[in-house]
């Protein structure tokens, strides 16, 4: 069951066929507007407190000036359940963390090899004089 006021927001549906809000609990003006003009006053039976148009209840002064924003929109920024704020501060952060990781691990694996080749050539050399100094001596 639906309470409270039609949202505003719901007037800028261009597509919309068909809309039913009969047997519900709201309250305030129907908003005017693209597809909402072509409703009829059977869409909206049963709400005690809606005026007017296409309903024969016209609206009092306080009721015809516009509504605050409804809670509907306001409520529920995501969509399917999922509020994509969250989602986007966890990618940026795994970003910034697998980042800063790949960072580390590479530096230091890439120190690792630069130890592992210079120490080859080193003892490379030292195998070559030695072969040489054997040489000479002989």
């Amino acid at each position: 069951m639906l309470a409270g006021e039609i949202p505003r927001q719901l007037v800028n549906l261009t597509s919309l066929a068909k809309l039913n809000l009969s047997i519900n609990q709201l309250v305030g003006q129907i908003p005017r507007g693209n597809q909402f003009d072509t409703f009829e006053n059977d869409s909206y039976s049963g709400n005690l407190g809606l005026c007017g148009y296409p309903l024969s209840k016209t609206c009092i002064n306080d009721e015809a000036q516009d509504p605050p924003q409804t809670s509907i929109f306001q409520q529920h920024d995501d969509v399917n359940g999922i509020d994509w704020r969250v989602v986007l501060m966890g990618y940026g952060f795994g970003m910034v963390v697998g980042l800063s990781l790949g960072y580390i691990v590479f530096s230091i694996g890439k120190v690792d090899w630069r130890i592992r080749v210079m120490g080859r050539e080193i003892r490379r050399k030292i195998g070559r004089r030695t072969k040489k100094s054997v040489r000479t001596r002989n």
